[in-house]
């Protein structure tokens, strides 16, 4: 399947472990990220919703799941990769400190990836590649779930076109580093992130 994907998920502590059932969210804490995004816009609460519907947010709104040790945050602002969708991901991975933070940017008619790796605040790893383009972006250490992917380029392959598919590679960074599994796999103890509860937020 194509998925469209602009989301943020930080976590303190291993995301297998940190992102399990019965999660509760905070909407307060969700509206003070909300609001702290966004100081100058008129931010109106629409309702609760998961995941699975959040994950590209219409242009107008956005979404926030702020839970125990734990945010989620999807705004399709991300989509851009310029200075504001920058803005946006180094806000959600200093939001809660301690945190590793993985960006994920994904279109199914765009094939690429954009990806960025926090860790307490600070930017490790900003790649982002196309199908038709090749290696846009190739900043910081690469992640070792990342490695596989890299093996024809880094044997002398050309990037355009590119030799692995962007989709796969996300999906792959988002298992390892935001989840700690698929994103659309029920674990042996129930729990499916694309259930996650999130908080509604549209722009005035």
């Amino acid at each position: 399947m194509g998925w469209s994907v602009a989301l943020a998920c930080a976590s303190v502590g291993a995301p297998a472990e940190v992102f399990r059932p019965g999660l509760r969210p905070d909407p307060a804490a969700a509206a003070a990220l909300a609001k702290g995004l966004y100081p100058a816009a008129t931010l109106t609460e629409t309702g609760d919703t998961v995941l699975d519907f959040a994950l590209w947010p219409y242009e107008d709104e956005l979404f926030v799941g702020a839970y125990d040790r734990a945010l989620l945050l999807c705004d399709r602002r991300l989509f851009c990769l310029d200075d504001d969708a920058r803005r946006i991901a180094d806000t959600a991975a200093a939001a809660l400190p301690g945190a590793g933070c993985g960006v994920l940017v994904l279109h199914n008619v765009v094939s690429g990836c954009w990806f960025r790796w926090y860790e307490a605040g600070e930017l490790r790893r900003d790649v982002f590649v196309t199908a038709e383009d090749g290696v846009v972006v190739d900043q910081g250490a690469r992640l070792p779930v990342e490695r596989p992917f890299w093996d024809a380029i880094d044997a002398g392959a050309p990037d355009v076109p590119l030799p692995f598919d962007p989709e796969e590679f996300g999906l792959a960074l988002a298992e390892r580093y935001m989840f700690g599994r698929g994103i659309a796999d029920r674990g042996g103890d129930g729990f499916l992130p694309l259930e996650l509860p999130l908080r509604r937020f549209k722009h005035g």
